[in-house]
C-alpha cells in the first residue's frame, strides 16, 4: 500500500474516531493503535492539518498528569467530509472487491 493511500485512510479513521466521540490525540493513538500501527509522527500532523481545514475545533481540558490536553471536536464541515470520504471509500471498497473477484465489468 502506498504511503499516500495509508495516509488518507488514517485521515478518513481519525475523522470518524473524533465524530463518535471528541478525544485527544493521545486517545485517537491508542484507539487506532488496537487494529492498525501508527504513530504520534503520523496523527498529529493529520490532527493539525485537519483544524486548519477547520474540520475540527479545539479547546483545553485539564490532565490528572502533567500539561492541559488538547481536545478535538469534529465541526460541521468535518462531518461533511466525513461523509464524503466514507462515500467514496465504500466505492472505492467495491470496484476493489469487483476486480479482485474477478468482475472486471463495472457493477
Amino acid at each position: 500500500m502506498t504511503t499516500q493511500l495509508k495516509k488518507g485512510i488514517i485521515e478518513l479513521c481519525v475523522l470518524k474516531l473524533i465524530s463518535d466521540a471528541p478525544s485527544s490525540g493521545v486517545v485517537i493513538i491508542e484507539k487506532m493503535n488496537r487494529m492498525l500501527k501508527v504513530s504520534e509522527n503520523t496523527v498529529y500532523p493529520i490532527l493539525r492539518r485537519l483544524s486548519e481545514k477547520g474540520l475540527f475545533q479545539t479547546h483545553t481540558e485539564k490532565s490528572d498528569v502533567g500539561a492541559p490536553k488538547k481536545v478535538y471536536t469534529i465541526t460541521l464541515e468535518g462531518k461533511k467530509q466525513l461523509e464524503h470520504g466514507l462515500h467514496e471509500w465504500k466505492e472505492f471498497m467495491t470496484d476493489v472487491t469487483h476486480i479482485l473477484g474477478g468482475n472486471y465489468d463495472k457493477k
